[in-house]
């Protein structure tokens, strides 16, 4: 399955440091497990949790599921040994606190260097600083394993002292420019966390804000979570089946050289023949993930 079609609907974060949640992860239908090792582990844990969270990594078990490490940052006492250990215990990805600039990149970046080539670097993006650096952030994409951009919406609410509404109308402008910025690097975007555990209908809500946005799924924090976020980021039937008619007409000999088409009553242009192609090959990544 290519990288970047491997569906990541459902993002899941898991304590390290509790044993029975990191096994439960193993069989659960979420698309990428977070063994966390910051913000859900207490001070005084975080070192097994490093020890566990290396340990899962390196027994598997994890199925067609992907398998991130968020690690403590470097500024704190537990980053610099976080990053080492996890480093070598080779995850599909290191998930990194608190990106501020693109130096902060290049430190995470020097700092898991012996890490297999496979493991990629993801940025949450969850400080006022972080919002205005998008731009170069994002471009580190290009000398750097950075891979994808992570929306952390409770910090960047205490950063702004801003109140997290329903309709999370003050971070809209930092949800855009963080899909922005990850769509010119050719980056993954991911949603933040919904807070509210049992109010599922709002979290099928914002799901549905977040995909408009144009985030490729949505972390999260339980797994009551996942049905709805599985669902509302999975293409929906008929757009799949317009975007097959869609290449099947580009396609077709009669049609060749030509820059736009009508395609069952729609305009189909060039740039949607490349959404089209896109959407089948994430529609066919998650049927393929389902199988698995």
């Amino acid at each position: 399955m290519s990288p970047q079609m491997r569906p990541r609907r459902s993002v899941l974060y898991m304590p390290a440091s509790n044993a029975r949640a990191v096994e439960k992860a193993r069989s659960l239908p979420c698309d990428v497990v977070i063994l966390d090792l910051e913000d859900a582990v207490a001070p005084d844990a975080k070192p097994a949790a490093r020890q566990a969270a290396a340990e899962a990594v390196a027994a598997g078990g994890f199925g067609p599921r992907e398998v991130v490490v968020r690690v403590n940052g470097l500024a704190t006492e537990w980053g610099s040994e976080d990053l080492a250990v996890i480093a070598a215990a080779g995850p599909d990805a290191i998930l990194v606190p608190k990106v501020n600039s693109a130096a902060d990149v290049a430190a995470y970046d020097a700092a898991i260097k012996s890490a297999p080539e496979r493991t990629r670097l993801w940025a949450m993006i969850e400080t006022c600083p972080a919002v205005f650096g998008l731009p170069d952030i994002a471009a580190c994409a290009g000398a750097s394993r950075l891979s994808a951009l992570v929306m952390g919406i409770n910090d960047l609410a205490k950063e702004m002292g801003a109140r997290q509404t329903p309709g999370r109308e003050p971070f809209w402008a930092a949800m855009s420019l963080t899909v922005a910025a990850a769509r010119a690097h050719g980056l993954l975007a991911l949603d933040g966390v919904h807070n509210e555990i049992d109010d599922l209908a709002a979290l099928e809500t914002v799901c549905g804000q977040g995909r408009d946005f144009g985030f490729d799924g949505k972390s999260l924090i339980h797994p009551t979570h996942l049905d709805i976020a599985n669902r509302v980021f999975s293409p929906e039937p008929g757009e799949v089946a317009w975007s097959r008619a869609v290449i099947a007409a580009f396609e077709a000999p009669e049609n060749a050289g030509r820059g736009a088409l009508r395609v069952e009553g729609r305009l189909a242009e060039h740039l949607h023949l490349g959404q089209a192609r896109k959407l089948v090959a994430l529609s066919e990544a998650i049927a393929a993930r389902t199988a698995a």
